[in-house]
């Protein structure tokens, strides 16, 4: 007996209910997407609920006035560049310190983010940020 072999079949890929689930997840997404306008946005800071403050030996505290003028341990800085509080947080900063810094609300924000490119630009890693505490 001789048995004819069969030709071996081309295996397929159903891309019907591959694209069903697709149609599903997006529009699932679409439900789920919300909008929202930052320009909208009525903002309130800096304000937190926040314990005693700690002393601790390593601690930097650069202190941001609302005009942009800066104080590196209740030392006024002179420059307002990044290079000028670079400088100040070498002279005053240890690498495994934390830098603390205390930003009036008014401040721009550029202000804030000028002390945090200083700080990447020294090495200081530990950054946190100082707030009064909300009213009850």
């Amino acid at each position: 007996m001789k048995f004819r072999p069969r030709a071996p079949e081309e295996p397929e890929i159903n891309l019907i209910p591959f694209i069903d689930v697709l149609l599903v997840v997006l529009i699932f997404l679409m439900l789920t997407t919300t909008y929202s306008k930052f320009t909208e946005m009525q903002l309130t800071l800096p304000v937190a609920n926040v314990d005693a403050q700690k002393d601790r030996p390593k601690e930097v505290v650069v202190a941001v006035a609302a005009d942009g003028r800066y104080m590196v341990n209740r030392q006024p800085l002179t420059g307002k560049g990044v290079d000028a509080l670079a400088a100040a947080l070498r002279g005053a900063a240890a690498k495994d310190g934390i830098l603390i810094i205390s930003a009036d609300a008014m401040a721009s924000h550029q202000s804030v983010i000028t002390v945090m490119e200083a700080a990447r630009r020294e090495g200081l890693m530990h950054i946190t940020f100082a707030a009064q505490n909300a009213p009850p």
